[in-house]
């Protein structure tokens, strides 16, 4: 439970037990780890530090299979041979890499060139002009209607102890639009019920924020804090606001998987897990007139390009209703 949200992604090893060549300070993999300390000194997000070790192991490993264990043995045509490979390889499922995780990989890769440039490691950056696969078409974002909200909600047997937490979950994953992540990491102390505020910490890129909370979670969370948490607990000193059946913090896994099952429970047809919960929040408040730049700021996007798929979704919205509602567009003008 909570010793599981420590631990590291994918089997991924400490520095020097991964067998990579570390025989001197300017081997590749010595390089490396000295920039991902350097990422980590300028305060970079756990995950977003997780991501880049994970990618560039995968490099590293590659390179030094072919006795590039120098940054200056690293040209741009080794660099397109991976992207190649990256192209090619097959995960244990047979599927292949998706191009979002690819173009992770080789950004990474490009980011340590660059400062390995910069730090006059390498006379030249092998990387500043490698091409990226195309981003895939971005799909619109599903949402469940108010209706399916409703049945979904009313899902949790509300009689038990625990269909009272997880009725508050879902009605706090909708209210606020939290991630996942976001929202597991909730503290007692990050919930104002008097002001109806959720202090939302060290977010997506380690940035945090502050959010309404909806009237309807705000009854949800006072009755799970009242009736079920402290049945629950069983360590005085536990902080976290919602706790397993075990009496810890849950993990953003178990979150999403159970949100999921959730979701298929209700069989209104939908799939999917806690961001159809943002991404009905982010909608229903786009269709009703709010600000594409407040909506920004609820969800934590640090660009607005990021928010902007919304308008599409709304644009949507009014393509139905005016198709409904508008004379020319229900009958025959000729």
């Amino acid at each position: 439970m909570s010793g599981m949200r420590h631990r590291r992604r994918g089997g991924q090893e400490a520095s020097g037990t991964d067998s990579l060549d570390r025989s001197s300070p300017d081997t590749l993999a010595s390089l490396t780890d000295q920039w991902l300390e350097h990422l980590a000194e300028r305060n970079y997000s756990p995950r977003t530090l997780d991501m880049h070790k994970w990618a560039l192991k995968i490099f590293l490993q590659w390179a030094q299979e072919r006795d590039l264990t120098k940054p200056e043995s690293i040209t741009r045509t080794h660099l397109e041979a991976f992207q190649r490979w990256l192209h090619r390889y097959r995960q244990k499922n047979g599927k292949p890499l998706g191009i979002t995780t690819q173009r992770q990989r080789l950004a990474a890769l490009q980011r340590l060139f660059a400062h390995l440039t910069k730090q006059n490691h390498i006379p030249a950056n092998p990387a500043a002009d490698l091409d990226l696969p195309r981003k895939p078409h971005q799909q619109l974002p599903k949402g469940l209607s108010r209706q399916e909200l409703a049945i979904l909600f009313n899902t949790p047997d509300i009689r038990d102890p625990l269909g009272i937490r997880d009725r508050a979950i879902l009605e706090t994953l909708y209210a606020t639009a939290a991630r996942r992540s976001e929202l597991v990491n909730f503290d007692l102390t990050d919930i104002d019920l008097e002001n109806g505020t959720a202090h939302i910490r060290q977010g997506k890129g380690g940035k945090s924020r502050l959010v309404p909370i909806a009237k309807n979670a705000l009854h949800w969370l006072q009755k799970y804090l009242e009736e079920t948490r402290p049945r629950l607990v069983l360590d005085n000193t536990e902080q976290a606001l919602f706790l397993s059946g075990y009496g810890e913090r849950m993990s953003a896994v178990y979150l999403g998987n159970w949100v999921a099952k959730t979701v298929k429970a209700t069989e209104i047809g939908k799939t999917g897990s806690c961001h159809l919960l943002r991404h009905s929040c982010a909608t229903h408040m786009l269709e009703n007139g709010a600000d594409i730049r407040l909506i920004q700021q609820l969800l934590g996007h640090a660009r607005l390009d990021t928010t902007s798929i919304y308008t599409e979704v709304a644009i949507t919205h009014l393509k139905e209703v005016y198709n409904r509602t508008h004379p020319a567009a229900k009958e025959d003008q000729s």
